[in-house]
């Protein structure tokens, strides 16, 4: 039997960097090594470029990082790939993607689903023991990271490309494991669309599909013997003013390995960057609750009614918000007053409509997003 381990979201920035250069990191680890110690291979989803560089990209949202000595901790938790198709893994750009890549190689550590080019991006990763071949592939949803030329980024999900890549692994080896950076974060259920995409990796061959992005844990279910994890949750990502919440709690999933049968997995709790910088095993009783609280969740992602309902509630709660990011209000103060009511929208209706044929439209939203990206002369 092969078992190989699997977490979510990794960035040793803030305390757990400086725990490290202050050489006090290991006890941060301790009561988790153990689980990695066990498997014959693990797999994290490195969410930072490993870099001293401060080239950032243009993109929305924060750029993170983080020093590259902390690859140390890699080896300490018996990691010996990582997983870079995410969201910040070009946060810092190839100059920040190639500087992780040699402390990665410096470290004995290899990696899948970024590179310097679509092709090198889009590589599947291949693995065997005890004459038992595996196949990995790493996907993350288009954000700001993803390549589909010969510029450096990460393997961007198209369904076309994945299924053919799943088919071509499929021939050579006896399980293909998919990993997927996407979802919402914040929200513990995947999104009706997810559960289709995830099944339909199944039902290319997939052995097996791994998600993490969405920072706090969500459900899984086995479908067709196959296990599908949603969201793993974070596994040791410190933020400023997160503490004690979803964020701070996340899975692990020791999936289990034999010829010609099923895949089997086992589960293990834990919290994360609370008061106490580091990550710690839930105790019984905490572990208890929270596979309580993931049993729930496996409910409704196994009702597709129940699944839709709660996704079109949690659309429901974003549309004052969207309503006030596609306004033409900018600042610290209009946009506030906007979603207050204080200030009319400058959308007509027949604006509206005409949006949402652009969006909806996939050929008419590849000419939109190309027009209107600003990264783009």
């Amino acid at each position: 039997m092969i078992s190989i381990g699997f977490t979510g979201d990794f960035c040793p920035w803030r305390r757990i960097e400086e725990a490290y250069v202050d050489g006090t990191w290991k006890p941060l680890f301790e009561t988790v090594q153990p689980f990695f110690a066990a498997n014959d291979l693990n797999v994290l989803d490195l969410e930072c470029p490993l870099t001293t560089s401060r080239k950032q990209i243009t993109k929305t949202g924060p750029h993170i990082k983080a020093n590259p000595a902390t690859a140390e901790i890699l080896n300490y938790l018996n990691c010996k790939v990582v997983a870079t198709a995410n969201n910040h893994f070009k946060d810092y750009g190839a100059e920040g993607m190639n500087e992780t890549y040699e402390t990665l190689k410096k470290n004995a550590v290899e990696w899948l689903g970024s590179g310097n080019s679509f092709e090198e991006a889009s590589k599947t990763y291949y693995w065997e023991k005890d004459n038992i071949k595996f196949a990995f592939i790493n996907v993350a949803e288009n954000e700001w990271t993803t390549t589909y030329d010969e510029s450096a980024g990460c393997h961007p999900i198209d369904l076309v490309n994945v299924f053919n890549q799943i088919q071509e692994a499929k021939k050579a080896v006896n399980f293909v494991i998919v990993i997927v950076h996407g979802g919402h974060e914040h929200y513990e259920l995947p999104s009706p669309r997810m559960k289709k995409w995830y099944r339909f990796f199944v039902d290319a061959g997939a052995s097996a599909v791994i998600g993490h992005h969405t920072h706090i844990i969500s459900g899984y279910e086995v479908y067709n013997e196959a296990p599908i994890f949603y969201s793993l949750g974070n596994f040791c990502f410190d933020w400023e003013g997160l503490q004690n919440l979803p964020w701070n709690k996340g899975m692990m999933a020791r999936l289990q390995f034999e010829k010609d049968k099923a895949v089997h997995f086992e589960l293990e709790f834990f919290n994360h960057n609370n008061e106490k910088a580091g990550v710690y095993l839930m105790n019984d009783e905490e572990k208890k609750l929270k596979l309580e609280e993931v049993l729930k969740i496996n409910e409704i992602i196994k009702d597709d009614k129940k699944l839709n309902e709660a996704f079109e509630a949690y659309v429901k709660s974003w549309k004052p918000v969207m309503n006030t990011w596609i306004q033409p209000y900018k600042g610290k103060y209009l946009p506030s007053l906007y979603k207050r009511g204080l200030l009319p929208s400058i959308i007509s209706e027949n604006k509206k409509l005409l949006y949402t044929n652009l969006i909806q439209c996939e050929s008419h939203r590849d000419i939109l997003l190309n027009t209107i990206n600003p990264i783009k002369k």
